[in-house]
Parts: structure tokens; sequence; C-alpha cells
């Protein structure tokens, strides 16, 4: 039983470190382009777009289509870096096991 109660106590202390990464993982950012810089996303931890800034010599109405691509491209950019940033946190977190269905 002692074992059990051990086990139990250390779930509950990876639980709540698993906790305090989320919230330091929704402070933090990342900033990705496209475009040369054209087009800029800013996205939490969370996976959150917190800003998209778009210089005004790309906006071109005969070329909406080039512009959705930029900022497709800056988003998925974006979320590329926050997926690593994830991983290495939780690898830090879990002492480089992956654990799987986590993010």
């Amino acid at each position: 039983m002692k074992d059990i109660g051990k086990l139990l106590k250390q779930a509950q202390q990876v639980q709540a470190k698993m906790a305090e990464m989320q919230a330091k993982l929704a402070e933090k950012t990342v900033e990705s382009s496209a475009g040369g810089g054209m087009v800029k996303v800013t996205m939490n931890g969370q996976h959150e777009i917190v800003t998209v800034r778009i210089d005004p010599e790309v906006v071109d109405s005969s070329d909406i289509e080039m512009l959705e691509d930029l900022i497709i491209a800056a988003v998925n950019e974006a979320k590329s870096q926050v997926d690593d940033m994830i991983a290495k946190d939780m690898s830090s977190l879990t002492g480089g096991m992956p654990l799987p269905g986590l993010f």
C-alpha cells in the first residue's frame, strides 16, 4: 500500500508541475513572419494568435490570394514554433521521457 501512496503522490506532483507549465506557456509568445517580414504573427504557448501585423505594401486588392497565403504561412510557422517550445518544456518536466497525448 505504501507503494501506491507514493505513486499517487508522484502523480499529483507531476500534475501540479504540468499545471504550472501550462500557465507559464500561456505567458510565453513566439513571433513568425512570412514574405520577408511583410506578415508577422505572434502566438502564445496555448496556440492563441495574439497579434497579426501586415505591412501595407503587401495589401493589393488585385492579389488577395497572396496575402492569404502569407498569413497562413506565418500562422503555421508560429504554430510549429509553439509546438517546439511545448515539447522542450515537456521534456524538461518528464526528464526526456515522451508522454503521448499530453499536448
